[in-house]
């Protein structure tokens, strides 16, 4: 980390909730501002210089401690990048795995060496399969998201089988999708084949139906989880409305 000690408190901050607008929840697809999964934001002034202290919740005691280490250590990773911050502390709190997952990712210890030895119980692998499996369903959900309007629109299926990403119109979705595709090594370009399968292979005609039908459980799934997940949410903390982050 840079350290830049005459770096404005409010602009560390500032740039704290940008980076923390980079950590998604990966079965919901969807940041942990927008989530309110971020209970504390705040910079205070050490001897060594600044330091971040974010605090993440999760919507119940038991949300499962897989995805919950995922968000607590992309948040370490990304609130690290921060220039002038000379330490960062990252934890979740009110989750029965708070201490095992706290105390591994401090130590940059691993999901299965977190899990070792604690009450929570052991874990058999380490969390690259499970990112990948859940980014892949973030792909297919975004590509539902930007082929249903162009086939409302009047597009047909031997359209849609024949189009590049530059033939869909720009839009939020869109640029979702390029990030999920260059996340997962897949083209991502105006001329890559803009519907294909986890694996980037181009979806034909024959196939495509069926993909279009997966791709929309996975929306249908995303939004009725979190649906759910912030109902919980506001519920266990009395939140009335979606808290903001503050802005620039």
């Amino acid at each position: 980390m840079t350290l830049t000690s005459d770096t404005p408190p409010a602009t560390l901050a500032s740039g704290v909730w940008e980076a923390l607008r980079t950590v998604r929840d990966p079965e919901l697809d969807a940041d942990v501002v927008s989530l309110d999964f971020v209970a504390e934001c705040r910079i205070s002034d050490e001897e060594t210089g600044p330091v971040a202290h974010v605090r993440l919740r999760l919507p119940t005691y038991f949300c499962a401690p897989n995805f919950a280490f995922l968000m607590v250590a992309d948040a370490w990773d990304a609130v690290s990048q921060v220039p002038g911050l000379a330490d960062v502390d990252v934890t979740l709190i009110d989750h029965f795995a708070s201490d095992a997952i706290n105390a591994g990712v401090a130590a940059r210890a691993g999901f299965v060496h977190s899990m070792a030895g604690t009450e929570v119980g052991e874990a058999v692998e380490e969390l690259h399969d499970l990112r990948r499996s859940f980014t892949e369903r973030a792909m297919l959900a975004g590509t539902d998201l930007v082929v249903r309007p162009l086939m409302r629109a009047g597009a047909t299926p031997e359209d849609v089988a024949a189009m590049t990403i530059g033939d869909a119109p720009e839009s939020g979705d869109l640029t979702r999708l390029r990030a999920r595709r260059r996340e997962l090594g897949i083209a991502a370009d105006d001329d890559a084949p803009l519907v294909v399968d986890p694996v980037g292979r181009t979806v034909g005609l024959e196939a495509l139906p069926l993909h279009l039908r997966k791709a929309r459980s996975y929306q249908v799934g995303v939004d009725a989880n979190t649906s759910i997940c912030r109902g919980q949410l506001a519920a266990r903390y009395g939140l009335a409305s979606p808290v903001a982050a503050p802005e620039d």
